[in-house]
């Protein structure tokens, strides 16, 4: 009691200053960051911190301290052997507390020792062994103590369009708002932390069965540090570590083995090769690495994880790529990501890109902002994003290398700027530059509207003329007709850009020549309307401005206005939920009017991945084009004059409609959950995704499977499906609206309605690539059951 009377006395920065579990907010109040909570004021925080769940967390960490200081972390031991065995062997050095298995791969223990000086002489001794086997012992690793819900990883709020919107619309100008995207997207601490654990934990497994110590005599080698002898190594490169990560980004990890090639060599050529090396007590007994295709080494790295590391599925070795790896999922975390083996270049280039983020503060918010424009303009006609992120990144810095005077150096230059030390020769490609970004000389640029610049640049771009070159920084001329590739073995295409060290990869060669021009024309919109006053400046209405509208899927498009496009790719993901995952026969009826040759989507085509069921989009004036090809004239009133803006009747326009005839022929709506359980957990390593279609077509399947196979003589209902759009100016609504078939509605027919209730409008915006959001309710309109999904 007297502690805390002691800490109400002071002031509330005192208390924040000398408790480490406490932090001041800047804007007044405090946080406590052992047990996540936010207290308003002084007293609310002595109150919190003299409660039962603080003294309990206190009490918990204090303990998990202690236990972390007298533990061990064992492995190497024979699978099958039983924690008996253990606490027998590691009772000699003193009274053993507990031992606790790795349950789901049996390749380690952690042993807890009664007192710290048991577990100090149980390290001091040079070697154990148990059953003929080698045990590895090492102190057991001191993790930050973070309180909870078990088994998820830290995540930040969802940043859905409607949130992206807000938080960009409050900036005072687009610099402001391009700052407010990289904090928007990028990762938060506690999100790298996760990543920093996850490698960690990698390297500790790949450690122990693919050793690289150095091979001196047994005497010898205990007195060198581990630290200091070489070994494999697990090293993150990509979108994590490159400095343009986002959230949810997949972790690329690089598997380098040749500290272990080189034990082998030098064990196998030694007098009495195979004792004392370490060698003998991995899976590498019998194996020779350096003589194994890729294909088998990558079939042992995915043993590995499946075996050995806790928390790891749906692993799968993917020897076919472009670059081999082995496919994983972490299920704590939620990341996917892979591992390659023979990548170094993907090294080198995520040093580059680190380099050029830290050579100019407008790198990053110009990286984020292009993406992001390039995801929302995807093709609506099913072929994905524009281009991948990392040729979005070479356009962007093949820009600014452009720019007069220049924003960054070449890679020429850079290679000439690079000291001995940064000299590196991979795979035959000279990779010098300098590491540290003090080599670099200053730019003199001063340019701030660099977003539209860039639209601007490539707008008008002659991509299958020329070949983009990194390294020279200029638009280089194509070779002659007759020479099919470039001297460095170029491929050729409609969009020729050159990857800054490979030189014969072309990073664009999937890109095809529709997607090209598109990416041109989609340039050159956003162009016009980066010069026009909606952009440069500040709506004092609170209307969309700036970033917010440029990332309106659509919205600086000229061609099919209104909400023709974003009401057919709606459509069109409800055709696919129907038919492809709900298993139904789903028949287009005939709308007044067909979608336009612009948009290209039949009701049962395909949608894009990329543009979102939830927008924000402005309803267009009266002098704009409403929807597709066709305009809204204004009405007449009835003394023949126009009607004012203010008294036009809302109408929708004839092709905002689609119909379907549908048939449900199986009860795929009943025990979702008890079979998507089965199926997640039941698959194995391969497993589909928890959070993907193909899982809930997968489940679909099961149930169709679970009645039988042969195709029921009548379907169990029968129903008209129709869409229309509807909305105001600040939300747009696709109304869907079923009438079954005879009315009134069987009950059965309300049960698969209240599941579509719910199911349909998260599907449909995860079918469309959009954070899920609150179920519609349902509405009565003439008979029919109707709910919305915006």
């Amino acid at each position: 009691m007297d502690y805390f009377r002691r800490k109400s006395n002071g002031s509330g920065r005192t208390l924040a200053a000398t408790d480490p579990d406490v932090e001041a907010l800047p804007r007044g109040g405090f946080r406590c960051r052992l047990c996540q909570v936010s207290a308003a004021n002084r007293p609310s925080l002595v109150e919190h911190l003299r409660g039962k769940k603080h003294r309990r967390l206190r009490s918990l960490r204090a303990e998990r301290r202690a236990q972390e200081q007298r533990s061990l972390f064992v492995s190497g031991f024979a699978r099958g052997t039983s924690d008996t065995e253990l606490a027998e062997y590691f009772g000699a050095f003193g009274e053993v507390a507990a031992v606790v298995m790795d349950k789901e791969k049996g390749a380690y223990a952690i042993v807890e020792l009664r007192d710290a000086a048991g577990r100090e002489r149980a390290l001091a001794e040079p070697q154990h062994g148990l059953a003929g086997h080698r045990l590895r012992v090492r102190p057991r690793e001191e993790k930050v103590f973070a309180y909870g819900p078990p088994g998820r990883g830290p995540r930040r709020e969802p940043l859905g369009p409607g949130r992206l919107e807000q938080a960009l619309c409050q900036a005072s100008d687009v610099d402001a708002q391009m700052l407010q995207l990289v904090g928007l997207l990028e990762l938060s601490e506690d999100e790298r932390r996760v990543r920093h654990l996850l490698v960690t934990l990698f390297q500790e497994v790949f450690t122990e069965f693919f050793p690289g110590e150095s091979p001196l005599p047994a005497s010898r080698s205990r007195h060198v540090p581990r630290a200091t002898r070489p070994r494999c190594a697990i090293m993150p490169f990509g979108s994590s570590v490159n400095g343009f990560d986002t959230r949810g980004c997949d972790l690329d990890l690089l598997l380098d083995l040749e500290p272990t090639k080189s034990l082998q060599a030098s064990t196998q050529d030694a007098p009495g090769a195979g004792s004392g090396s370490g060698a003998e007590d991995s899976i590498l007994s019998d194996i020779d690495l350096a003589a194994m295709p890729a294909p088998e080494v990558l079939e042992l790295v995915a043993t590995v994880l499946r075996r050995c590391v806790p928390g790891v599925r749906r692993v799968r070795a993917v020897p076919t790529a472009r670059r081999p790896v082995v496919k994983f999922c972490h299920k704590q975390s939620g990341l996917a990501g892979d591992i390659s083996i023979d990548n170094r270049l993907a090294l080198l280039n995520t040093r580059f890109l680190q380099l050029c983020t830290e050579a100019d503060e407008r790198v990053r918010p110009l990286v984020y902002a292009v993406r992001l424009w390039a995801k929302q303009q995807g093709n609506p006609s099913g072929g994905g994003p524009l281009l991948n992120n990392y040729a979005l990144t070479l356009l962007v810095l093949f820009f600014l290398q452009t720019r007069s005077p220049p924003v960054l150096p070449t890679v020429a230059r850079l290679r000439d700027l690079a000291g001995d030390e940064d000299r590196a020769v991979v795979a035959g490609w000279d990779c010098s530059f300098p590491r540290d970004v003090a080599s670099l000389e200053p730019s003199t640029n001063t340019e701030s509207s660099l977003l539209s610049e860039f639209f601007h640049v490539f707008g008008d771009f002659d991509f299958p003329g020329q070949v983009i070159s990194l390294r020279e920084g200029q638009a280089l001329p194509l070779p002659p007709p007759t020479a099919p590739e470039t001297s460095d073995g170029l491929k050729l295409g409609p969009l020729n850009l050159q990857d800054p060290f490979e030189l014969n990869h072309n990073v664009a060669a999937n890109v095809n020549e529709k997607t090209a021009s598109r990416f041109g024309r989609c340039c050159r919109d956003a162009a016009k309307y980066c010069r026009s006053l909606q952009y440069r400046h500040k709506s004092s209405k609170g209307r969309a401005w700036g970033l917010t509208r440029l990332f309106q899927p659509g919205a600086v498009e000229p061609g099919p206005g209104g909400r023709g496009p974003w009401f057919w790719e709606v459509c069109t993901a409800i055709a696919f939920i129907l038919r492809d995952v709900l298993k139904c026969s789903c028949a287009a009826g005939k709308p007044p009017r067909a979608p336009s040759k612009e948009s290209k989507l039949p009701v049962d085509s395909a949608p894009s991945e990329e543009l979102p069921t939830e927008s924000d989009v402005e309803e267009p004036s009266a002098a704009e084009p409403l929807s597709v090809g066709s305009k809204r004239h204004l009405p007449e009133a009835t003394n023949g004059t126009t009607l004012p803006a203010e008294k036009r009747p809302r109408t929708n326009s004839p092709e905002e409609a689609a119909t379907w005839s549908c048939a449900v022929w199986h009860r795929v709506w009943t025990g979702r959950r008890r079979v998507r359980r089965q199926l997640q957990h039941g698959d194995g390593p391969e497993g589909p995704d928890g959070d993907s279609l193909e899982l809930e077509q997968k489940v679909s399947e099961a149930i169709v499977q679970q009645e039988g196979t042969e195709q029921p003589l009548q379907p169990l209902l029968r129903f008209e499906a129709s869409a229309r759009a509807a909305g105001t100016r600040r939300e747009m609504r696709v109304l869907l609206r079923l009438v079954p078939s005879p009315v009134p509605p069987s009950p059965l027919f309300r049960d698969f309605f209240h599941f579509l209730q719910s199911f349909l409008p998260a599907t449909v915006r995860r079918r469309l690539g959009q954070e899920p959001a609150g179920c519609p309710e349902p509405q009565d309109e003439g008979g029919g059951e109707v709910f919305s999904t915006s």
